[in-house]
Formats: C-alpha cells, structure tokens, sequence
C-alpha cells in the first residue's frame, strides 16, 4: 500500500514542479472568471466570463470572451435588476513576469459589444412608477489588468482589475470590477 501511496505522490510532485515552457505561442487556453462589479458598493453584484485565449509572442495573447453581468439598483423596497450580455476582444500585453512565466503581470485593451436590459424589459413597476430608461445595444471598450500564475503546466490562475467604458447606454457608462478566474490551457 505504501508503494501506491509513494507513486501517487510522485507523480503529483511531478506534475506540479514541472518545467515545461509555458506561453506557447499559438497555444490555446479556455478561461472562466466571476467578480463583482465596484461601482458604489460591494454586493449582490456580479459578472461571470468565458473566453478562449491564443498566446502570442512575448508573454502577449489574445482574447475573445462572452460575459453575463447582474446589476441591482434599490428603489423603495425593491431591486431593479439591470443585465448585461456582452461579447469582447481584444489583446493583452505582457508587462512584467520572471522568465519561466511562473508568475505574469498583463494588461488588456478590448473591444466590447452587447445588449442591457432593465427590470427584464418591464418599464412598470409595482407602484404606478415607470422606468425610463430602456434596453439598449451598448459598445464600447474595456481595460484590464491581471495577475496571472500557473498552479501547473495547464492550469492558470487569474486575479483581474478590471473597467469598462459603455456607450449607447442609459445607465452607468464606467463600471470596474474585480474578479478571479482560471485558465486550462491546451
């Protein structure tokens, strides 16, 4: 028993500590985050992302990524929910790292585009009140800077700033975010 006990552990040491190259060019990552949006106050706001990462030269990749973000905001004794479905792209640029990539400093610029709903398309609330506002097709461009560290040779994770600038929108046209994620890489 102990024998398997050694080999399983081996093999776990082996995989973890590994010194294989990492940020391939051409390599192909697939990326889940979630974070909460930081516009006034940290709450019951959020964001989930997937996307799908292809590593350039340098430590540099592109990206692509369809997020979903919830948003409330209180009226009375009620939440208006906003929500923001939205495809972007973009490229990130290495800054800083130690030379196996271990540990990478990025920073993104993307392009963005999608739709926004305010309490689900229903612009009467409960009182009598109307909602002004209206669903829109929003565009605009975002920033991002991560920290990014590989916990093996597929697995990365990812810790991001990010803001978004919106427009065509008539709610908020800045709203940042923080976020945590992972990356596989193939």
């Amino acid at each position: 028993m102990k024998k398997y006990i050694y080999t399983v552990m081996l093999l776990l040491a082996s995989i973890m500590i590994s010194n294989a190259q990492r940020m391939l060019p051409k390599q192909k990552g697939l990326e889940v985050n979630a974070g909460v949006l930081t516009n006034d106050k940290i709450g019951n706001d959020y964001y989930i992302t997937i996307g799908m990462t292809i590593n350039g030269k340098n430590g540099n990749y592109r990206l692509w990524a369809l997020e979903y973000a919830h948003h409330y905001y209180q009226y009375k004794d009620i939440r208006i929910p906003q929500e923001t479905y939205t495809a972007e792209g973009g490229y990130s640029f290495f800054l800083l790292g130690d030379a196996r990539k271990n540990f990478t400093l990025n920073f993104g610029i993307t392009g963005i585009a999608g739709h926004e709903t305010i309490n689900r398309g229903e612009a009467l609330l409960f009182d009598g009140a109307k909602i002004i506002s209206e669903d829109n097709i929003i565009y605009g461009a975002g920033g991002r800077i991560t920290f990014e560290t590989y916990l093996s040779d597929h697995f990365v994770l990812v810790l991001a700033g990010r803001t978004r600038v919106f427009w065509g929108t008539d709610m908020k046209q800045f709203r940042p975010s923080a976020g945590v994620g992972i990356r596989f890489n193939f």
